[in-house]
């Protein structure tokens, strides 16, 4: 299914996609923060080696199928697969941008 998102959300997503860190990490403004299961990430270094860690290591790949605006912020949800247990899992992705980027994100299962 191929969703309408913004730029850097899209950009963003396709990097994932290609299990590309650097392409991923441009997307975040310098005061990003990232909360995955409740847990604060905050600026780039930390948010880096989140993704590093959790994302690329076990080649973590999310795959939205459904997009939804709540609150000015844009919600995409779909499964993610990789080398981790339970995979594939469903999660939701919680985009808040700023400036054409990004400036929250939140990931929950």
């Amino acid at each position: 299914m191929s969703l309408t998102l913004p730029k850097p959300i899209a950009e963003y997503i396709a990097a994932n996609a290609n299990l590309d860190l650097e392409g991923m990490m441009k997307h975040f403004t310098d005061d990003a923060v990232f909360i995955d299961n409740g847990k604060r990430y905050e600026g780039l270094a930390e948010i880096r080696k989140l993704l590093r860690d959790e994302a690329i290591a076990v080649k973590a790949i999310f795959e939205p199928d459904t997009v939804r605006e709540e609150e000015g912020n844009v919600v995409l949800e779909g499964p993610a697969h990789g080398d981790f247990p339970g995979s594939p899992l469903r999660f939701t992705y919680r985009f808040m941008l700023a400036n054409d980027a990004i400036k929250v994100l939140e990931t929950t299962i």
